[in-house]
């Protein structure tokens, strides 16, 4: 396992996290399998256990924190808020009201006193970045938080944030949590340069694009129910994007076994080869998958072949734009670009 400092915190975090979006109902992984999966992953080197307030209502937290029991000290241990987590209209977002329940209820959760890394899930555009970085920062002087941060920010948000933080004399996000993958490059062209701007720590998600480069999603495979039935127009081959994801798999292939590498390893080595990531989040539902994610912790991509997935997907480009989680709101919603 390699090891990198988290932006400029001093913290040294592994190359690969373990992400925990899949333990309990969405994953449809038991306490003995995530315990066993916390297991694994920590014997192998990795120290960073990512999970996240509305991952299963909760249930994911639950289940890490049950894992972690006695050895929390030894783990790096982030969560998230600002996602609805109830009907009411105030359980979301990232005013100090939510923040601090959201906190407290997250803490009881994971049964711990403080995270390590607490993140905004996204840009709250009703909420000043005043009002969240000042609630922020008293958590922190609290010591319930060690560090904040954010997750998939837009990157003209990220540098608002840091100019915020500035302004007002408050602590600043010390991380960006990104979406990054080989078909989704967008971030290099935007987020990227402003992380490494203000040296921001960068944990990507999705970085084997939702399954699309585990090697189970290929031109002469039937695509399984499970994965089909979760957002299945992703994986409809008959839509166009689609069919250009699938032709790049089908390229990245033959590099990755041209180079004696899984496409996993292709993946995994390709994300943390950039010199602004500093962890690339995995999100194992079983042992096997862990294991095959596992294999990419020492890989390093030579520029050769580098070179040959630039080829394939060129730097800064979304294979599907449509996917991306950190389009400007105004974009979406024409009520907010209209008198």
């Amino acid at each position: 396992m390699q090891y990198r400092t988290l932006g400029r915190t001093g913290v040294q975090v592994s190359t690969l996290a373990l992400g925990a979006m899949n333990f309990g109902a969405i994953g449809r992984t038991s306490q003995d399998e995530a315990t066993a999966l916390v297991d694994a992953a920590l014997a192998a080197g990795i120290n960073v256990i990512d999970t996240a307030d509305m991952y299963s209502r909760g249930e994911s937290e639950e289940m890490v924190g049950r894992a972690i029991a006695g050895r929390r000290d030894d783990i790096v241990l982030a969560t998230k808020a600002n996602m609805p987590m109830g009907d009411d209209r105030n359980h979301q977002g990232s005013s100090r009201r939510w923040l601090v329940t959201a906190l407290d209820d997250s803490l009881r959760r994971l049964g711990v006193d403080h995270v390590d890394l607490y993140q905004i899930h996204r840009w709250d555009p009703v909420t000043s970045d005043e009002e969240t970085l000042s609630a922020l920062t008293d958590l922190q002087r609290a010591g319930k938080i060690r560090y904040f941060g954010s997750s998939t920010f837009p990157a003209y948000r990220i540098a608002q944030a840091q100019w915020a933080a500035r302004e007002h004399r408050l602590s600043r996000y010390v991380t960006e949590q990104p979406g990054y993958s080989i078909l989704q490059r967008g971030i290099e062209s935007h987020v990227l340069p402003v992380t490494e701007e203000y040296g921001l720590g960068v944990l990507v998600w999705s970085p084997l694009a939702s399954g699309w480069l585990s090697g189970a999603i290929r031109a002469d495979r039937e695509i399984a129910t499970s994965r089909s039935g979760f957002m299945p127009e992703r994986f409809d081959t008959d839509v166009p994007v689609n069919r250009a994801k699938l032709d790049a798999v089908e390229q990245l292939a033959k590099v990755a076994e041209q180079a004696g590498l899984t496409l996993i390893q292709l993946a995994l080595g390709f994300v943390t080869a950039h010199p602004a990531v500093t962890s690339a989040i995995i999100g194992p539902r079983t042992m096997d998958h862990l294991h095959s994610q596992l294999a990419a912790a020492d890989t390093v991509l030579t520029a050769d072949v580098l070179d040959a997935i630039d080829a394939i997907v060129a730097p800064g480009l979304d294979l599907a734009p449509a996917e991306k989680h950190d389009t400007p709101p105004a974009l979406l919603d024409p009520s907010l670009r209209r008198r």
